[in-house]
């Protein structure tokens, strides 16, 4: 192997070895996915089965929804169709598929379609994804559907652009596990004319569609969404591929940017320098720090810069990444091989030609070693991009180490005592041998106390060695020249030795201070991630900092334009003019301000602002008893890493707050709506009729025979009745959503109130024959007699609504299963299975074509509504006798014996 050819460890990653074994126990998954309903992806799942069908595997149909699509549905012809087991909610079947019978079954491949669904209540897994993860686990294979819309990182933004917030949604990890992915894409306008043409939805629903959720470039953007989020999963599957299959990169299938962070003047320069390229080759980036021996030794000026470029690399949007290793150009070329990165950036070197010569030059060796990866030097330039640290740095005191004196003072007590030792040991081990009992002293105090300790130990030894032990003895004059030479040996034997030891020394405490500031940080973001309330992130975030610190701590954030103080630990609610000025000015310019800061030093306490990449959410302060600088270099960076973590969580609680508040005004926007198009319409219809009657009788009662004038009497009687009850309907519904509605619990005869309803009603069914089939002997039961009332009166109106005129409308009062049950029954067209449970939703109507008549859709709403105020239930269902619906209340028989005592005491 040449110099130039760096040293590849051909070995595959045992982490990605491992994968792989694992993904051999399993199934394997493959992802229909699309960027919206109706691009296909059911379609191309069948067709993709009967092709494997075809190649001699046995696949079944766990479940697929046609929509009543018949392209699909003949697709279906030839595939053996597990049945859907029946699941009972609320009194209504909902057919789910039936995971059990396919593990049974054992197929080799599965088709489950539309992957986000929820489960109906009592199925064994609530989502869907859950029962294609347990047929993965048995080691079956699964085609699936999925919109890019249900992805849970992705809801956000989804809704965002289609301002619908899509309930339903799957975890990240489905996609990154899945083993195939195949996007199923088609341009907006063949989709639309899809919608169009009805091949997606019925025609009045998609035409709202297209004017909603499907506009061209709400398509255009879930389009690219789903593009991204699939190239990211094949990035990550090209990755895994080279590592299990020890394949070292570059694979320029994509570009991959990594930039040198080092602790020169122009690192920040060479970072911006970086995220223009990234950006201008639309890829990732990361900035990489290798921490070798000699960054312990760095000064505190060049560890906080380090920090510094790394924190400004995380803000432009790289991943900031820090590996040990004794090489610097070896461990970059491995991060790269391994990371499949394309190009690297690093600055120019400024050091002497004299001292690359003597230690060599990380740029020519990574220019030499790095095959087919792009190298970039940049000269750079301190001006460049502003300042060397991010806007966000904070002043920190400079730590100045002087020698050790304790380790120097053990460094020369083991020398004396492996003096000692050598002494007694001479007449045994001889003068040539009792050097290696100096050799394991240095060596320990190296792996003690580090370098300097160590070297000064070396030296002590040499001088002790060639003084106790070489002729002429008690003195440093050496006769015999083959001594000179075990000397010379003997002090280069220890110099290295004690190298080595110190840096491994080094190496071990920087390890160990990253280990003890990542579990810190991991154990705060753990905190922190389980919050939904500012408050209590605001205060969790003071206390963790004042504890790992040692500070006071406030933390003020904005309200109605104004900062205030929010919390602070220990407890404080007002802070001096100083400190409010100081805050407002750090919160204004976002720049550190207040106490050893560069503005109004003169402060109590040091403000820092909270930002992220959408700017500042919030100022902190901080302060200690002791006068003097608040940091060392060290804490300033643990402060620093803390803030950020805290910024992030606030912008997060901030962005679900506003999520809520967006979805509640969309909610409110859609019931205003709703509102406003029955009172426009609704409303104004019977207000019409009245008005156009009244005006008649007024003003042309003498043209009128005595029956016209009935007629129009009638009419205005008919139509305030009708206004009556749509008002009601809007006031009882305020009530019930106010929580006002407080049952005056009585016993009352259900017969009496079924009396009473029809009584009211009879007007409106005039035109409809009625039957009453009343169980003798039925309890009185403790209810509201008006809400029941209005309860039956809603159902009867609904039924008279939607039935023909002529149909027989029925009531049945009777005792079933301990309860006392009212069924409504008609005889018109019944209720879409699909729409049982959506009836009842406040501004719902069903399409019933000719036989629609004006309403509000609060009725079957506050049915419901009063029906659980009162203790019962009701719901919808359709005649299996005929064609019609039926709405069945139910109340407890107990309720009748519950109240007795209460009645007999009385």
């Amino acid at each position: 192997m040449s110099d130039t050819e760096p040293r590849i460890d051909q070995r595959p990653s045992p982490d990605e070895l491992l994968k792989t074994a694992q993904k051999e126990e399993r199934g394997r998954l493959k992802i229909f996915l699309g960027a919206a309903p109706g691009v296909g992806k059911t379609f191309e799942m069948l067709m993709t089965a009967h092709a494997r069908q075809r190649e001699g595997v046995d696949v079944v149909v766990g479940v697929v929804e046609t929509h009543g699509r018949i392209e699909t549905e003949q697709l279906l012809i030839g595939l053996a169709v597990i049945p859907r087991s029946g699941v009972d909610y609320r009194g209504i079947t909902l057919d789910e598929m039936d995971l059990d019978g396919v593990l049974a079954r054992r197929p080799k491949l599965v088709l489950v379609d539309e992957l986000a669904h929820t489960n109906a209540p009592g199925s064994r897994h609530p989502k869907r994804y859950l029962d294609v993860e347990e047929l993965l686990a048995a080691g079956i294979d699964v085609f699936t559907t999925l919109n890019i819309q249900h992805v849970e990182s992705l809801n956000d933004v989804v809704a965002r652009i289609t301002r619908i917030r899509v309930r339903e949604t799957v975890p990240d990890s489905i996609l990154d596990a899945a083993d195939d992915i195949e996007v199923i894409d088609i341009s907006p306008d063949d989709l639309i004319q899809r919608l169009k043409e009805g091949k997606v939805y019925v025609p009045h629903t998609a035409q709202r569609a297209i004017e909603h959720y499907f506009a061209p470039g709400n398509l255009t953007a879930l389009r690219e969404l789903a593009l991204r989020r699939t190239a990211q999963r094949v990035d990550e599957q090209l990755l895994s591929h080279m590592r299990s299959h020890a394949i070292h990169g570059p694979w320029a299938a994509g570009e991959r940017v990594a930039v040198c962070i080092s602790e020169g003047e122009r690192c920040a320069a060479l970072v911006r320098q970086a995220k223009r390229m990234a950006d201008r080759l639309h890829a990732p980036w990361m900035a990489l720090y290798v921490e070798t021996a000699r960054t312990q030794r760095l000064t505190d000026v060049e560890r906080d810069r380090v920090a510094d470029c790394q924190r400004l690399a995380e803000r432009l949007g790289a991943e900031a990444v820090t590996i040990p290793g004794p090489d610097i150009a070896e461990e970059v070329l491995r991060f790269a091989r391994d990371n499949n990165v394309t190009q690297i950036v690093i600055g120019k070197s400024n050091r002497s030609r004299w001292f690359e010569v003597l230690h060599g030059s990380v740029v020519h060796d990574l220019v030499r070693k790095a095959g087919g990866i792009g190298v970039h030097i940049s000269g750079g330039d301190v001006s460049d991009g502003g300042e060397v640290a991010p806007p966000t740095a904070v002043p920190s005191t400079q730590t100045r180490k002087g020698p050790d004196l304790a380790a120097h003072a053990a460094a020369l007590a083991a020398v004396a005592a492996a003096l000692a030792l050598a002494l007694l040991l001479q007449p045994v081990l001889g003068i040539e041998n009792v050097d290696l009992i100096f050799l394991i002293a240095v060596i320990s105090i190296a792996g003690r106390y580090g370098l300097w300790p160590s070297m000064a130990a070396s030296v002590v030894s040499v001088l002790a060695y060639n003084f106790f032990f070489f002729p002429p003895i008690y003195t440093f004059a050496i006769n015999d020249p083959k001594h000179v030479v075990a000397v010379v040996f003997f002090m280069a034997a220890a110099l290295i030795a004690s190298n080595l030891a110190g840096r491994t020394h080094d190496q071990a405490n920087a390890i160990r201070v990253r280990a003890r500031t990542s579990e810190s940080l991991y154990a705060f973001s753990r905190k922190i991630a389980g919050v939904a309330t500012l408050d209590d992130l605001l205060w969790a975030a003071a206390f963790q900092i004042a504890s790992m610190l040692k500070f006071n701590v406030v933390i003020l954030v904005p309200e109605d334009g104004q900062l205030l103080v929010r919390v602070g630990y220990p407890p404080e609610d007002q802070l001096d003019g100083a400190d409010l000025a100081a805050a407002h000015w750090s919160w204004k310019h976002d720049r550190p301000a207040g106490r050893g800061a560069e503005t109004l030093p003169g402060g109590k306490r040091l403000f820092m602002p909270l930002r992220t990449n959408r700017g500042a959410v919030g100022v902190i302060g901080i302060d200690r008893e002791q006068p003097g600088p608040l940091f060392t270099p060290d804490e300033r960076r643990l402060l620093d890493a803390l803030l950020d973590q805290t910024a992030v969580a606030i912008e997060r609680v901030r962005l679900a707050k506003e999520i809520d508040a967006a979805r509640m005004l969309t909610e409110t926007e859609r019931l205003r709506s709703a509102l406003l198009a029955s009172i426009s319409h609704d409303l104004s219809t019977p207000l019409a009729a009245i008005l156009g009657a009244a005006t008649s009788l007024q003003n042309y009662d003498s043209l009128y025979d005595p029956k016209a004038r009935r007629d129009l009497v009638d009419t205005i009687r008919d139509e305030g009745e009708r206004l009556h009850r749509f008002v009601r309907n809007l006031l009882d519904m305020t009530r019930l959503e106010s929580g006002a509605i407080e049952p005056n619990r009585e016993m009352i005869d259900v017969g009496e109130a079924i009396g009473a309803a029809l009584e009211r009603c009879g007007r409106m069914l005039i035109h409809h024959r009625v039957e009453l089939d009343i169980e003798p002997g039925l309890p009185m039961l403790p209810l509201d007699a008006v809400l029941l009332e209005q309860v039956l009166v809603n159902l009867l109106d609904n039924a008279s609504k939607y039935t023909p005129a002529g149909s027989t409308v029925s009531l049945l009062a009777k005792r079933q299963d301990d309860c006392i049950v009212v069924h409504v029954l008609d005889e018109g067209a019944g209720i879409p299975e699909a729409e049982l449970e959506r009836v009842f939703t406040k501004f719902y109507r069903l399409d019933a074509g000719d036989l629609k008549q004006p309403g509000t859709g609060l009725g079957l709403a506050v049915c419901r509504g009063f029906a659980e105020a009162l203790g019962g239930t009701i719901i919808a269902s359709n005649r299996a006798d005929r064609s019609g619906a039926v709405f069945t209340l139910s109340f407890p028989e107990r309720q009748a014996d519950e109240s007795r005592p209460a009645d007999a005491t009385a």
